[in-house]
Formats: C-alpha cells, sequence, structure tokens
C-alpha cells in the first residue's frame, strides 16, 4: 500500500554567500520578495499540497526563521490596539500548528544530500518532499500540488523538471531521459552539473522533489559527488535498478531567486499583481527605463 505525503523537508542551513553581506545575519531564505520571505512562500506551497509535517534543516544563525513561524505576541496585540485587523490576519496565518513543526541542525555544510540526510529519523520509513525556498514557482496549482497528483498514480522518486538552455547544464542535475510524453518524464539516469558536452538532455531538476524513503538509506553511505559534496542526486540514481523516478514538467514560472538577477525578476513579478503595488508598476518601470537609457 502506498503512503500518503506527509512530511516536507525544507534545507535552510545554508550561507547566502551569494547576497552577502545582506545575509551576514539574516537567513536568505527570510529575504522578501515584496512582503513575504522565501521560506513562507514555500511552506505555503507545501501546506496547499496537504503536507501534515514541517521540517527545517537549520544551521547557525538561522533563528529568524523558528521565530517567524512563532506566534508573536507582543506585535499580535498592538495590531489588534491599533485596528490594523488585515495586517494581523496575516501574520496569525503564519504558525504551525503544534507539533507540525520541527527543526535539525546540519552542523557542517555537506551539500544538500547531507542536509536531507539530517533530517532521516524525522521523516522514517515514509516518502517525502524536499522543497528549496530559492526556487520561487508561481503558479495557478502550486507546484507541489501538481506533482502529488502525479505521485499518487506513478509512486517512486518524482522531480519538478524544466527546459534550459544548454549552456547552463554545468549548474544542475540533468534527467537522462528513457521516454518523455510532453508532461511525464521516465529517467533511467541524472547527472549533476555536467558539461554542456556531457549533459544527457537539457531537462533540469528544480527544487522540488518527492522521494522514496530508500533515498535516505543510499545518502547513509555519505559517498561525495560533484563540488567534493553529499548530493541528493546521486542517491536517487543508486535507486533507479528498483524504484520508479520521473520528471514532471510543471505548469507555471519558476524564479531562481538563488541568484541576484533572479530574485529581482521575482521581486518585480510578484510586485506586478500584488495589490498595494501593482497599479503603480508599469509607469514605475517605465520611468526607471526612461532614466537608464
Amino acid at each position: 500500500m502506498q503512503h500518503k505525503v506527509r512530511k516536507a523537508i525544507f534545507p535552510v542551513g545554508g550561507l547566502g554567500t551569494r547576497f552577502l553581506p545582506a545575509t551576514k545575519a539574516m537567513p536568505k531564505e527570510m529575504l522578501p520578495i515584496v512582503d513575504k520571505p522565501l521560506i513562507q512562500y514555500a511552506v505555503e506551497e507545501a501546506r496547499a499540497a496537504g503536507i501534515e509535517e514541517f521540517i527545517f534543516v537549520t544551521g547557525r544563525g538561522k533563528a529568524a526563521i523558528e521565530d517567524h513561524f512563532d506566534f508573536s505576541y507582543e506585535l499580535e496585540k498592538t495590531l489588534a490596539e491599533r485596528g490594523k485587523q488585515e495586517v494581523l490576519a496575516a501574520v496569525s496565518e503564519i504558525p504551525l500548528d503544534p507539533g507540525q513543526i520541527a527543526y535539525v541542525r546540519q552542523q557542517v555544510p555537506k551539500g544538500l544530500g547531507h542536509a536531507v540526510w539530517c533530517a532521516r529519523n524525522l521523516v522514517g520509513d515514509e516518502p517525502f518532499a524536499v522543497l528549496l525556498a530559492d526556487d520561487l514557482v508561481k503558479a495557478a496549482t502550486p507546484c507541489l500540488a501538481q506533482m502529488m497528483d502525479v505521485w499518487e498514480g506513478l509512486g517512486g522518486n518524482l522531480v519538478a523538471a524544466m527546459e534550459i538552455p544548454a549552456a547552463d547544464t554545468s549548474r544542475y542535475g540533468i534527467l537522462d531521459v528513457a521516454w518523455d510524453d510532453g508532461k511525464i518524464i521516465s529517467a533511467k539516469g541524472l547527472v549533476e552539473k555536467p558539461s554542456p558536452e556531457q549533459a544527457p538532455s537539457r531537462l533540469s531538476i528544480i527544487g522540488r522533489y518527492i522521494l522514496d524513503p530508500s533515498v535516505m538509506v543510499e545518502l547513509g553511505r555519505q559517498d561525495l559527488g560533484a563540488g567534493g559534496e553529499i548530493q541528493l542526486t546521486d542517491a536517487m540514481a543508486r535507486t533507479l535498478d528498483r524504484i520508479p523516478f520521473h520528471g514532471l514538467r510543471f505548469e507555471g514560472r519558476r524564479f531562481d531567486c538563488g541568484s541576484k538577477v533572479g530574485f529581482v525578476e521575482a521581486t518585480v513579478a510578484f510586485a506586478m499583481e500584488h495589490p498595494e503595488t501593482a497599479e503603480a508598476m508599469p509607469d514605475l518601470l517605465s520611468a526607471l527605463l526612461h532614466r537608464s537609457r
């Protein structure tokens, strides 16, 4: 009998070096897109997909994430006294229910695979999701919810996938395709950060996964891969002989908020639809473009 996916891992232990000095004292996952931090978008996506337990793999200096998903009685009391009901409602919706959230520390940054492995005792023998807050997906149906619908019929390991330029393959995990029906991709292998000449396709994995618990066993081998780190994709590849592996071409737009350009792009895109900024954005962008000429 196939288990329901109830648990999600959020690896948030990274140093955020590409956003220094902003991330010297603030987790990169707390950087805001308009008025909401990246990690909150990821948690809301997981909630919408039916996730019941939220596991954060943290590191040093990440206390702001824990505080964000906790109650702030003083703030809420002040907002209530000042009659700021709309803001109060938005703040009150952030905390998760007691027992739904857990934190585990990744003491040494050894890569994404190591971060996921750090949550092994909390996941147990269940399938689980992994969401990387750096990858922000704007979609009518949340990306993970799309994946859940497909996974229920396929089982095994499932990743969100998208076409990328050949020149960018060295930045991503790339699928080696067995068959592709235009939406679902059956993978016979995957390669972590191959050169364009060695890449088996241009189908990249982005930061959304639904994984079989056997992946945790493979991660427990602690084998080092690309960049001298423990790679999640390597552990997934070692289960190909017994666990189905698929990619899903999700519907929506992905923003790479781990890069400055992607972060700015996401901010503009979300601001174009935010009720407090949407009206002003066209004139603002037009004026900025005019001044830059």
